[in-house]
């Protein structure tokens, strides 16, 4: 029965590790994620300075428009060798008990410095938790040029939404602006009453950062001006699930903003599941939605020309 929850997450899990035929490091690397919600990987790709070194030139002329850039594997084999990494991948279905996918890249030239958030109210499945992010340093990181930080152990705190900050996210398709208004400052005054401890992430390249979907992170401030901070970030589903957006999800009233996320390992749309049996998202309420947002952005342009 347990199976439905994340093998790091299942409270039998000591008992499970006792019994299980793992080596050492892998038992550490379960058992520090458990707690944490975290967990650094050494990726041993042999040749990683010159494959970050492809993925920085090929990548320099499109952070002219911005410097973060979604989905770069779609132009750089590299970066989708990159985000399909096994070692990764093995990891993942260590800690989840089931096989992951990679469904998004997005690669950085500086620190993000994002406010704190966790990943549940982007991306999210059902059974819950079912989803993961892996931030790898494509350069050595510090204290100056705009770590990662997290806050270990945080994802052990109930999921939140903007139902939670009395928002309804059905009715905010596409609009970032609630998000920013209501769910940041919502995170912000969890981690002041709750007074959880900020860690920093000084990764050295080659070196990859796996944390759990509802694990409290964001960007560091860039202490050192004109510093980079090559990075690569992917986000992995689970086989098995039905996907989904809780930023644009009200399940408690039925609306529920369904994804259909593209395996990136395959190039093919990933099936979905539930309690075992195949389940098809009604596509006609994502095709709906992505129309009420264009027609939203056209009027945003109008209004402000």
């Amino acid at each position: 029965m347990l199976e439905t929850m994340p093998f790091a997450d299942r409270p039998n899990l000591p008992t499970l590790l006792s019994a299980a035929s793992l080596s050492a490091e892998d038992k550490r690397i379960v058992t520090d994620f458990a707690r944490d919600g975290y967990v650094v990987i050494d990726l041993k790709i042999p040749d990683f300075e010159a494959l970050s070194d492809t993925i920085i030139e090929k990548l320099a002329p499109v952070y002219a428009a911005g410097h973060r850039i979604q989905d770069a594997w779609r132009i750089s084999e590299e970066v989708k060798r990159l985000a399909c990494n096994q070692r990764v991948l093995q990891v993942l279905e260590l800690l989840y008990g089931r096989k992951a996918f990679p469904f998004q890249t997005l690669n950085f030239d500086v620190g993000t410095q994002q406010a704190t958030h966790s990943d549940t109210i982007h991306f999210h499945a059902f059974p819950h938790h079912f989803m993961c992010g892996v931030w790898t340093a494509l350069e050595d990181t510090d204290e100056n040029n705009g770590p990662l930080h997290y806050y270990p152990g945080s994802q052990k705190l109930p999921v939140l939404t903007l139902a939670d900050a009395g928002i309804r996210g059905s009715d905010k398709t596409g609009s970032y602006d609630y998000y920013e208004r209501h769910y940041e400052p919502m995170i912000k005054q969890v981690v002041e009453t709750r007074g959880l401890n900020c860690v920093e992430a000084y990764l050295k390249r080659g070196q990859a950062l796996v944390w759990a979907a509802n694990l409290l992170h964001g960007g560091s401030p860039i202490r050192q001006p004109g510093r980079t901070r090559h990075s690569q970030v992917t986000h992995y589903y689970f086989d098995d699930c039905v996907y989904y957006s809780p930023i644009w999800s009200d399940p408690a009233i039925n609306k529920i903003y369904y994804r259909s996320p593209l395996n990136i390992v395959t190039g093919m749309p990933a099936s979905t599941a539930y309690c075992g049996d195949r389940f098809i998202p009604p596509m006609k309420v994502r095709v709906k939605e992505l129309a009420k947002n264009v027609l939203r952005r056209v009027h945003s342009a109008k209004s402000s020309m």
